[in-house]
């Protein structure tokens, strides 16, 4: 390779970099406009309450349709009922154990035949246990990561197959602010949530080096919501940092989805915060956490 080219090669790249720093700036001050999803289909695990319910809600409200998977079928059908009271034909249930790629090939079939292909995947279903390692038994430990990682592998196996072959869709995969700092009492659900984010990442870089270029990837890093999974938060600033809720939460994921952003932490701030630290002596970085005091105290499941 000629040093002309690498030099020619180089420059582009800097100019690429001055411009996608401005850009970045500019959209600091001035919003991403948002897109329609009205002609999608997104389905949602884990809608039978909390945050996948609230999405699932937000969801039909801004026209898409929306598929509802959750392991409780009560409550599932419960969601349901009550979208489509307001929004008629807009929701679908379905069961499904996400954990095994056997239920997840089935859902995917049913889902193609009855609704149509899945253009915006959102894998939201997961569990916090809550206690030291070493209270954690094996079982646990496996179905932590059997529920908060391999669920997302086999949704991506069985639906984004259908997005290539459009060449469109949208992948949001619920990480945490625990997938970004680790902390005491979930080690094995933080090690979840990392590889929630190392997944997300891999994924997108696969499809991008593909020539999938229509196809976007938004991580999400909620701080701790208060849907009952949490429930002994260690909050020291609580007007500053209070538990976060589950409706404006599925607000902002789907404000997110919407302007393709590809990470995005709740609240917002958290995300440039972690990434600032990251750049000073970790000891500085660990006494600023120390000074916040966040976390969760042990508690039964």
């Amino acid at each position: 390779m000629k040093w002309s080219s690498i030099f020619a090669e180089l420059v582009l790249l800097l100019v690429k970099s001055v411009y996608y720093i401005g850009e970045s700036i500019y959209y600091m001050f001035v919003p991403l406009p948002e897109k329609s999803l009205a002609d999608d289909i997104v389905l949602i695990t884990g809608t039978g309450h909390g945050i996948g319910k609230c999405l699932a809600m937000q969801f039909a409200d801004v026209s898409a349709k929306v598929v509802c998977v959750d392991i409780n079928e009560k409550s599932n059908a419960e969601t349901v009922k009550e979208i489509n009271s307001k929004w008629k034909g807009k929701a679908f249930a379905y069961t499904c154990d996400v954990s095994t790629l056997e239920k997840v090939r089935e859902l995917g079939e049913r889902v193609k035949s009855e609704v149509g292909t899945v253009t915006i995947l959102v894998n939201n279903a997961g569990i916090m246990p809550c206690k030291p390692l070493e209270a954690h038994d094996e079982a646990t430990i496996r179905k932590i990561f059997d529920i908060n990682v391999f669920a997302h592998l086999w949704m991506l196996d069985t639906f984004l197959p259908g997005m290539k072959a459009l060449n469109k869709g949208h992948l949001v995969f619920l990480s945490s602010m625990a997938g970004i700092i680790g902390l005491k009492n979930l080690v094995p659900y933080c090690a979840s949530k990392f590889a929630v984010r190392g997944l997300a990442e891999a994924i997108m870089d696969e499809c991008r080096g593909d020539g999938f270029t229509n196809l976007n990837f938004t991580s999400i890093f909620p701080y701790m919501v208060d849907t009952g999974l949490c429930k002994k938060p260690i909050i020291r600033f609580p007007s500053l940092l209070p538990l976060v809720t589950p409706e404006s939460t599925a607000r902002e994921i789907i404000s997110a989805v919407r302007r393709n952003l590809f990470e995005h932490s709740i609240p917002s701030p958290l995300l440039a915060i972690n990434n600032i630290f990251r750049c000073y002596p970790y000891k500085m970085a660990m006494d600023f956490k120390d000074f916040m005091g966040g976390g969760v105290d042990a508690h039964d499941d």
